[in-house]
């Protein structure tokens, strides 16, 4: 069972952002620092120039940086930089808790989803298995206080009584299979027989009215 895998995406251009940004707060680009042009930029991040200047105009908002008009963008604010990084990372940590979460409630469904389709094999096989015990024989001993003792098979209609199909009767020590409509039933006889869940009690009905 394959799980699919959240992926939490970030904006090229904020990325960016936050990767100058990152450089300014370690000081690796100093107070008064120039930024590179936008196609320098695009570049060296392998973006277009204008997801260059999305990423600059974020840190001139955050007044990271500062734009000077003819000369370009300069480092303004080692503090800001760090305080943005820092902000970024929390967020971050959010939606990768957030795609974390999506992914878990994702499994349980599937894994629900699993343990629903094994319940409902169960419950199918369970009725299969009903099905195919019908066919089990149930066995049945008659004493002196039944009725149509010494009758034949064929006399007694069973089957038409009680839709019980007679596949085998025990006298004494023999076992008669599959007996014949002339075969008689006496005391102490144990009758086998299929049939379905109702059939135990039309049989004993048959045999012992009174008690029915």
């Amino acid at each position: 069972m394959l799980t699919k895998k959240i992926n939490v995406t970030t904006p090229k251009y904020q990325m960016i952002a936050v990767d100058l940004a990152s450089k300014i707060a370690d000081q690796k680009l100093l107070i008064g620092d120039k930024i590179h042009a936008r196609s320098t930029l695009a570049n060296q991040y392998g973006v277009s120039p204008e997801t260059a200047r999305k990423a600059v105009s974020v840190l001139v908002d955050l007044e990271i940086v500062q734009a000077k008009h003819g000369s370009g963008f300069f480092v303004s604010s080692i503090d800001k930089a760090r305080e943005f990084v820092t902000q970024y990372k929390d967020v971050l940590s959010l939606r990768e808790l957030k795609g974390e979460l999506i992914e878990s409630i994702q499994k349980q469904k599937e894994e629900l989803n699993y343990f629903s389709d094994i319940l409902d094999t169960f419950v199918e096989q369970t009725k299969r298995f009903d099905t195919i015990n019908t066919l089990h024989p149930v066995s049945f001993t008659l004493t002196e206080e039944a009725t149509h003792l010494e009758m034949t098979v064929g006399d007694m209609n069973l089957w038409q009584n009680t839709s019980a199909t007679l596949v085998a009767i025990k006298h004494c020590d023999e076992l008669i299979v599959s007996p014949g409509p002339y075969t008689k039933i006496s005391v102490d006889d144990t009758i086998y027989f299929v049939g379905n869940e109702s059939t135990l009690q039309r049989v004993q009905n048959f045999f012992y009215p009174q008690s029915g």
